[in-house]
């Protein structure tokens, strides 16, 4: 008993320090209102970050906080900042931790429940953890466990935690980068912008164990200690070049997308950096945005050019890149020209890799092709017997120079320009003068006192005072409703997607006239939007038992997945029961439809699924949001005009059960027969590895151009041909009997008739040893996404006679 007078007595006596008891708040507007740790080491309060915006936030006292220039380690609600008046947080009796905007609005929360018998209070230890606890000591919640871009000694960094870089060094919203632990257990560094997104750490062309990293783990973590010394379970391991002294330290990713660790210098109020990822920071993905080139020296730092012909987009942000300042008609070839660029070299986005092509042929190959940029012109030295590579780009992304780097970019530019552009590129110098900007919002408001002299003044007539409370309660719905909307469509920005009104989508689709698709999530019409883009408008049937603050979060989260090979989804609609959603339209339908038609040859078929799993590895592995599918079929592949396919209606996933799909073994079933792993039916755990089974029977009927649906027949395919089980069973045994004689014709039963015998025998064998992989009964035996990725991309000219000896044992069903 005495004990716990004592610690209600310090918590009742540092509720103005470090602590913050039940019932109390934090307030906005007063500048005195943090809380601060024993030692004086870190502050907890509101820190602005713009112009009337303000963030919840943590930081250090030293280096001391001049001019609001605080050294930031965590923030609660950096992409939604509160306003400066009536804002507070607030710890409810309930243990409930509440940031409210302007008093009205929640911004973030815990999302705690303290026990009834006991009281919580709030803590600042000395180790920068914000800490919420129950009287009796048990945690309720830190601020360790949901880090933003800095990671403190003793804080650990595990698989459900991630570090994300600000937008800027002004900016603090959420970057382009992440440090995170992927689903093969190795600790990585991401650049996700809205339109692309790829690895960049370890580096993406080396296997884990190439890099030095250790997959075989399972807990997941890493930490740094006090003295300056870092350990992850993927086998990342460096110590601080300062290793040994006890003074302040953080590991921070950078909003340039470096991770660097930084010492406070003893005697001094400054940080040094006393490790870093990368020493040239050109290898960074996505550091100067598309169409440029970045280039660095140990005097001048990193510098951001653009590529000749180009020009940039935004003077106050590299990471916009560069747009032309010419068109590239498809249909005039011989109008185009290449401009060499010496040593320099975009990674990624190739159409494919071309061995021993001379300069003219790969030429010829780019000027045949509508979306080719330019192309990359490698030589080899060492480790490749062909030599030399010829690469055509799609898109120019993650540019650098470097005078090691042997090869050159052939840009395609007008021939009538080419000698203009073949001066030096353009330099451009950044506008700072925008540092913020004004936070603006609208909050419901009532006009009550006049209101209440309106009534006085009629009290005398019972049946006027009567039909003007009937107005007034009217108008103050219909005010509260359109004020409502206004905060809603702030809070949707960040995800760039647009609210449309149900009139605005009838019209649009002419009455819902033209349907172009329909599933069990809804129907699917063509429309137009009043900006004349064509798009794809989604009616969801059963979705009105969701409440609208729910489909409203499941909009913004779909909205912020960007990926050439996802559909891009343009806004929504949340109209009194109507639910729709707005999608991007693709001009060649469904991959069902061109199977059905015939219409798709083997280079298109081979192209399609890649891209596929590209997508998809998107979204289980890259995306800020953990996403499933969970109905892969080739109904929900949809190929644009140039047959680059993207996966559609993964949003359903998120909005009938987003919370469950993880870990339930009792998630009711989903997807379509022929396509469903094993694990809907024997009610074990949903993961990702779903969608990776239905991948690989995608792959198969790319191949075989057969359902899978559908029993297997003897070869004539006639009414009452001896039975030959699934297309997994049948394919295997057709796998079996080829690798029996270890060779294959062009003739082979198992691929589709409307090919005519027009394929790669070996992209063929790729395909299918991987869609067996993908199809194994047990789920820990199927590769993730990200590993068909690589299998596809990185083949090696002997896949074909590898794959045949793991068909060998996958035929048996192994």
């Amino acid at each position: 008993m005495a004990s716990r007078f004592l610690m209600m007595f310090s918590l009742v006596f540092s509720s103005f320090c470090h602590g913050l008891k039940e019932g109390s708040s934090i307030s906005v507007e007063k500048a005195n209102d943090v809380l601060t740790s024993a030692d004086g080491t870190f502050s907890a309060g509101f820190h602005p970050v713009g112009n009337n915006a303000y963030c919840f936030a943590i930081w250090f006292n030293k280096p001391s906080c001049g001019t609001n220039n605080c050294t930031v380690v965590w923030m609660a609600n950096r992409d939604l900042p509160v306003n400066g008046k009536y804002s507070k947080l607030s710890l409810l009796k309930s243990g409930n931790l509440v940031l409210t905007d302007a008093g009205r609005v929640i911004a973030w929360m815990s999302n705690t429940v303290s026990n009834s018998k006991s009281s919580s209070y709030l803590e600042l230890y000395d180790t920068g953890n914000l800490v919420l606890h129950n009287s009796d000591g048990s945690r309720l919640w830190q601020s360790f466990d949901s880090p933003t871009d800095t990671l403190l000694p003793l804080q650990p960094l595990n698989k459900n935690t991630k570090l994300v870089s600000s937008r800027s060094k002004s900016n603090y919203s959420s970057g382009f980068f992440t440090l995170y632990f992927d689903p093969d257990n190795v600790l990585s560094l991401v650049y996700e912008s809205p339109e692309v997104s790829s690895v960049y750490w370890p580096d993406p062309w080396l296997l884990s164990w190439e890099a030095g990293r250790s997959t075989y783990n399972s807990s997941r973590i890493a930490a740094l200690d006090s003295l300056g010394n870092f350990t992850s379970t993927d086998s990342v391991n460096f110590m601080s070049t300062d290793y040994g002294s006890k003074i302040q330290r953080m590991l921070k990713i950078d909003s340039d997308g470096n991770v660097r660790l930084y010492s406070l210098k003893e005697g001094e109020e400054t940080w040094v950096v006393s490790w870093q990822a990368f020493s040239q920071p050109c290898r960074i993905h996505g550091i100067c945005g598309p169409n440029s080139v970045c280039s660095y020296s140990p005097n001048l730092g990193r510098k951001c050019s653009c590529i000749p012909g180009y020009m940039m987009k935004n003077t106050t942000d590299w990471s916009f890149g560069c747009v032309p300042e010419f068109d590239l008609p498809c249909n005039q070839a011989d109008q185009f020209g290449f401009l060499k660029l010496r040593h320099v070299e975009f990674y990624g986005y190739d159409y494919d890799l071309y061995p021993n092509y001379t300069i003219k042929m790969c030429e010829d190959l780019c000027l045949s092709m509508c979306g080719c940029k330019g192309f990359q012109f490698k030589y080899f030295k060492v480790h490749r017997p062909d030599g030399i590579y010829c690469y055509p780009k799609t898109q120019l992304l993650n540019g650098h120079r470097s005078k090691n780097f042997e090869g050159d970019l052939f840009l395609k530019l007008p021939k009538a320009s080419l000698s203009s552009f073949s001066k030096t590129n353009q330099d451009y110098k950044l506008d700072c003068s925008i540092k913020f900007e004004v936070l603006d919002r609208k909050y419901p408001t009532s006009n009550q006192s006049d209101s209440l002299k309106l009534a006085l003044w009629s009290a005398g007539a019972i049946g006027v005072i009567e039909i003007f409370s009937i107005f007034f309660v009217l108008w103050i719905l219909m005010r509260t409703r359109r004020n409502s909307r206004s905060l809603r469509g702030y809070s949707l920005t960040t995800a760039s997607v647009r609210e449309f009104t149900y009139a605005d989508l009838k019209k649009a689709t002419n009455d819902f006239k033209e349907e172009i698709g329909r599933g069990g999530g809804g129907i699917v019409y063509k429309g137009k939007l009043s900006d004349g883009r064509i798009a794809a408008i989604k009616r969801l049937i059963d979705a009105n038992h969701q409440g609208e603050a729910d489909f409203l979060a499941e909009a913004n989260t779909i909205g912020k997945l960007h990926h050439m090979n996802v559909i891009e989804m343009w806004g929504y609609c949340t109209d009194g029961k109507h639910r729709l959603l707005v999608y991007e339209y693709m001009e060649q339908g469904s991959l069902a439809k061109g199977l059905s038609f015939k219409a798709i040859d083997w280079r298109k078929r081979f192209e399609i699924a890649v891209g596929t799993a590209k997508g998809l590895a998107y979204l289980h592995e890259e995306c800020l949001e953990w996403v499933l599918h969970c109905d892969i079929k080739p109904q929900n592949i949809l190929i644009d005009s140039s047959y680059q396919p993207k996966v559609s209606d993964f949003g359903l996933s998120w909005l009938l059960n987003r919370g469950d799909v993880k870990y339930s073994g009792s998630l009711r079933i989903r997807g379509t027969r022929g396509y469903m792993a094993p694990e809907w039916v024997s009610n074990l755990p949903i993961t990702s590895k779903v969608d990776v089974y239905s991948y690989g029977i995608v792959l198969l009927e790319l191949v075989t151009g057969r359902n899978p649906a559908m029993k297997i027949h003897s070869s004539t395919d006639c009414e009452g041909g001896e039975d030959k089980g699934t297309l997994v069973t049948w394919v295997r045994e057709q796998m079996k009997r080829a690798t029996v004689a270890e060779t294959w014709t062009g003739n082979s039963e198992i691929i589709d008739r409307a090919l005519d015998g027009k394929y790669d025998i070996s992209e063929m064998l790729i395909l299918v040893t991987i869609a067996l992989q993908c199809v194994q009964e047990d789920k820990d035996a199927r590769p993730t996404m990200g590993q068909v990725v690589e299998m596809l991309i990185f083949r090696e000219s002997n896949f074909a006679a590898k794959a045949l000896a793991i068909a060998k044992r996958l035929s048996h069903g192994t």
